[in-house]
């Protein structure tokens, strides 16, 4: 039975990191029509240097996911931290109405965005994508830090006011370090929906001006080219290290005992 479970995990994740580890073999395979054996090359990732619209979508795909991840942050943390420790009116319906983003179709989502940023006059561009993937990170933001206030007592911060602590130097100096990994694990989504956001930025780009999964998307249409392995194999290897530190720095999956 362990063995059963063990081939079954080992399947699973065969399943999930083949179709990566065969696009990142193919990221450095010299021939463009993927024949093997594959030839080790870094000529895709010097080709990639020269492509201006995918280096361009890279850019706005970094600085819109980078804006998102810093905004949605602060936004959703403060929303969190008065979700969590504020009773007010209305607040069980707030916390309900954080779900339907987050389930609704993202066709849907953007669709809807398009025809909302047109009738304010907001238009479409980078500014509208920042926006729209800001209100998409907000409520993962909220779900993440809320689980992690959840996990912290109250009454530390009780005990470090009944001390001569005011309540915002509470916070800070007590609450804040506790739920420090939940804000950046929830500042790591936010970058991580923004940087794979297509339909919203589908839908919000402009002619010229559009982010890295809609440029792949276009030149998929015209034509596969190695240079979109070079690209991906780049990200998937930045997103695997800040992954990896982050689990160093937040002890995940516990701390072990040396003794």
């Amino acid at each position: 039975m362990v063995l059963l479970g063990r081939s079954w995990l080992l399947a699973v994740v065969v399943f999930l990191y083949l179709p990566i580890a065969v696009m990142v073999a193919m990221a450095f395979n010299a021939s463009p029509l993927y024949a093997l054996p594959i030839e080790p090359s870094l000529r895709w990732f010097v080709a990639l240097g020269s492509d201006t619209p995918l280096l361009n979508a890279t850019g706005n795909s970094l600085v819109i996911a980078v804006a998102t991840s810093i905004l949605a942050t602060l936004v959703g943390t403060l929303a969190a931290v008065a979700l969590s420790r504020r009773s007010f009116r209305g607040r069980s319906l707030l916390k309900v109405l954080l779900l339907p983003p987050i389930a609704i179709p993202w066709l849907i989502t953007g669709t809807a965005m398009l025809v909302f940023f047109f009738w304010t006059g907001i238009g479409r561009g980078v500014h509208a994508m920042m926006i729209g993937h800001v209100a998409l990170a907000i409520p993962y933001v909220v779900l993440v830090v809320g689980t992690g206030m959840e996990a912290v007592r109250v009454d530390l911060e009780e005990a470090a006011m009944s001390l001569g602590s005011t309540p915002v130097h509470a916070f800070l100096a007590v609450t804040l370090p506790l739920v420090a990994p939940s804000i950046v694990a929830a500042a790591l989504f936010a970058f991580a929906v923004s940087l794979d956001q297509f339909v919203v930025s589908y839908f919000l780009s402009t002619p010229g001006v559009s982010t890295l999964p809609v440029e792949i998307y276009a030149s998929i249409r015209k034509g596969f080219t190695p240079e979109i392995n070079a690209i991906s194999a780049i990200f998937f290897g930045v997103s695997t290290l800040l992954v990896l530190v982050f689990a160093q720095l937040s002890q995940l999956g516990g701390r072990r005992d040396r003794r």
